[in-house]
């Protein structure tokens, strides 16, 4: 049975670093496309950054560019998400999500993925 599980997520200052999890079992994880989505309360799910299968290409929200890096293990079925210069407009519960990858190339839409986790709090706070 698939499943995908966040960890990492946690209270941190204004110009932290947080460095997320997400271990994937049940699926073929080389052939599948890992992308970080986020959800503040009142708002929609947003993209945050993905990974191609591979790792060769990702892709970046606009707010996230330069402080975000996403990266990923295969041989651990893991995808890493690098925070840093957390800001409070960060704070969201933070979701991995997977979808099948047959051209190497990942989609920054929800709309897209076909298997989600349950979720990790990140609140960036004083």
């Amino acid at each position: 049975q698939w499943q995908l599980v966040e960890s990492g997520g946690d209270l941190v200052q204004p110009g932290g670093s947080l460095r997320l999890s997400c271990g994937v079992s049940g699926f073929t994880f080389d052939y599948y496309a890992i992308g970080w989505f986020r959800q503040a309360p009142g708002t929609e799910r947003e993209g945050v950054a993905c990974s191609s299968s591979s790792g060769i290409s990702s892709n970046y929200a606009d707010s996230v560019k330069g402080r975000f890096i996403i990266s990923r293990d295969n041989a651990k079925s893991t995808v890493y998400l690098q925070m840093n210069s957390l800001k409070p407009e960060d704070t969201a519960v933070y979701y991995c999500a997977a979808h099948y990858d047959a051209k190497d190339m990942c989609s920054m839409s929800s709309a897209d993925y076909d298997y989600w986790g349950r979720g990790t709090q990140v609140t960036v706070s004083l």
